[in-house]
């Protein structure tokens, strides 16, 4: 059982009767609302101390009305502490207006635009998206790099055009577990782990294994990896809910977790669960 409280980095929230999310119309499993009732019962076993809220890439005509919605569910829980919104960062300098007037929100702790779903594995490295990242840091925002393992050869380009953003790599980087692939990935993880900048999200890896038929043995040697290049110092709990529960309850998420990281001390718990989330989100 984990020995302190929880600052969840990830938390994804939506309501289909306000906004529109068209990855949902293939997922039967996750196409209703997810809400903060649903995410308390999900977390009952653990003290959630704060949450960052995730975009969850809804119609990107209403990603504005997704900050909305998120600050509104702040109100009614102040464990939500901040917002990770989308932008269009691929305008270069036109999302300047943007940003500023997101950066009025106090909530808003940083940026995902999700690059995994581009067809073009070349579009991070293209100049004008390269330019809107490089405006982050003017508004102490983060950015999430949201990928799986196809991308990394073009993102690690793409981080060294960017030194002075603050990156997160959500969830390891979404290695084929599937597959058993891990050679050329444990290599760019370690390519990215030489950049200060760069931190990791360790959230379910479970998710990127068989939904139904994974082992925590089949998962260890991917996060072996990962904590063996970004340490204790850089990694971060991301509970990826309900995402996550495709392949693990929230619970089980927690304890898989714990079990890949046996022998850890409590310090280190405490850095991977809460202290560095603080830090990085500036929550």
């Amino acid at each position: 059982m984990l020995d302190c409280t929880i600052v969840d980095t990830h938390v994804h929230l939506w309501d289909l009767n306000k906004l529109r999310y068209p990855w949902l119309d293939d997922n039967e499993f996750l196409n209703h609302s997810f809400l903060l009732d649903e995410y308390n019962k999900a977390t009952s076993q653990y003290q959630v101390e704060k949450m960052i809220f995730m975009q969850c890439e809804c119609d990107p005509s209403q990603h504005l009305q997704e900050v909305a919605f998120a600050t509104e569910l702040a109100k009614i829980d102040e464990r939500i502490k901040g917002i990770i919104p989308w932008a269009p960062l691929e305008l270069g300098n036109g999302v300047e207006e943007e940003l500023d007037s997101l950066s009025k929100n106090s909530l808003v702790k940083g940026i995902r635009r999700i690059i995994q779903f581009e067809e073009d594995l070349e579009f991070c490295l293209k100049e004008d998206f390269i330019k809107g990242v490089n405006l982050l840091p003017k508004y102490n925002f983060t950015f999430d790099i949201c990928i799986d393992y196809r991308h990394n050869q073009n993102v690690l380009k793409f981080i060294d055009k960017c030194e002075n953003v603050n990156f997160i790599l959500d969830h390891i980087g979404k290695p084929n577990i599937r597959g058993k692939e891990i050679e050329q990935w444990s290599k760019e993880i370690k390519e990215f782990a030489k950049f200060p900048n760069v931190h990791c999200k360790v959230s379910s890896i479970a998710t990127e294994a068989d939904h139904k038929n994974w082992t925590v043995e089949e998962l260890k040697p991917y996060s072996d990896c990962i904590f063996e290049n970004f340490g204790f110092d850089r990694t971060i709990f991301a509970g990826d809910w309900p995402v996550s529960t495709q392949a693990a309850t929230y619970s089980t998420s927690v304890e898989t977790l714990l079990e890949l990281i046996k022998g850890s001390t409590k310090e280190e718990r405490y850095k991977l669960f809460h202290a560095n989330a603080e830090k990085f989100y500036n929550v």
